[in-house]
């Protein structure tokens, strides 16, 4: 099974300060650069991978969603979507990804947060959205960026002219990374762009962008302690077609 970090309470409570978890959609910086890969929405029948507190269940409902799935892994998530959600059409259920079962051509588009780098058997997952969207159907996930995932050091190194520096180590040999964020010991699987790009293909997927996301000057004018993420992209942002 996944690790289930989310429903530790140490991870749960640290978690939930965070601006994302707050403020829903609007406070994820890469969110203006997620939303405008998103298609129409109304009439169409859509899956969250990962929902977490249901933010985007809620956001395609309310931007002519048909039918929201949202599937999490975590009790405490899918409690706190539960609470904050008064939809019908919206459903959370607690599922795995590592072995989830998806029925043949039932969604139109199916969107993914920060969640599939937690996962250790990904190829499988893309066969089964692959196997789930409707011909012409939409898949849109964002990563944490292997750069991310593949650090040796936990903090910033500043060089002889005051640049800071994340040095890398075994980038191309991938696997389960542990990382202290948050709480200790959480567990993400590093794989490299290639990887992702290439598990895409073999899927049966066309891959319609690619984006190693940074915030922009304007984000950075209003929020200066960003401008470190534009040294090495915090996330790695991916669209492609059935």
């Amino acid at each position: 099974m996944t690790q289930n970090i989310y429903d530790k309470k140490e991870f749960f409570e640290g978690y939930s300060q965070l601006p994302r978890s707050r403020d829903g959609l609007e406070g994820a910086p890469e969110w203006p650069s997620l939303r405008a890969l998103i298609p129409d929405l109304h009439g169409l029948h859509v899956l969250d991978l990962g929902c977490g507190f249901g933010w985007f269940c809620r956001w395609a409902r309310e931007h002519g969603a048909a039918q929201v799935l949202g599937i999490d892994v975590s009790e405490k998530m899918l409690a706190r979507a539960a609470a904050t959600t008064h939809d019908d059409a919206i459903t959370y259920t607690r599922a795995d990804m590592e072995h989830l079962e998806l029925s043949p051509s039932s969604f139109d588009l199916i969107y993914s947060s920060l969640a599939f780098h937690y996962l250790e058997n990904l190829q499988r997952l893309f066969s089964q959205m692959h196997r789930a969207l409707v011909p012409g159907g939409n898949l849109i996930f964002s990563v944490e960026h292997p750069i991310f995932t593949a650090p040796a050091h936990p903090k910033w190194i500043t060089d002889a002219a005051g640049h800071n520096t994340w040095p890398i180590d075994s980038y191309l040999d991938e696997g389960p990374r542990s990382t202290d964020w948050i709480a200790k010991g959480v567990i993400k699987q590093h794989r490299t762009i290639a990887t992702y790009v290439n598990l895409l293909v073999s899927a049966g997927f066309s891959i319609t962008h690619l984006d190693e996301w940074g915030p922009s000057r304007e984000q950075i004018a209003s929020e200066p302690e960003w401008a470190d993420e534009r040294a090495r992209p915090p996330f790695l942002l991916l669209a492609a077609h059935r």
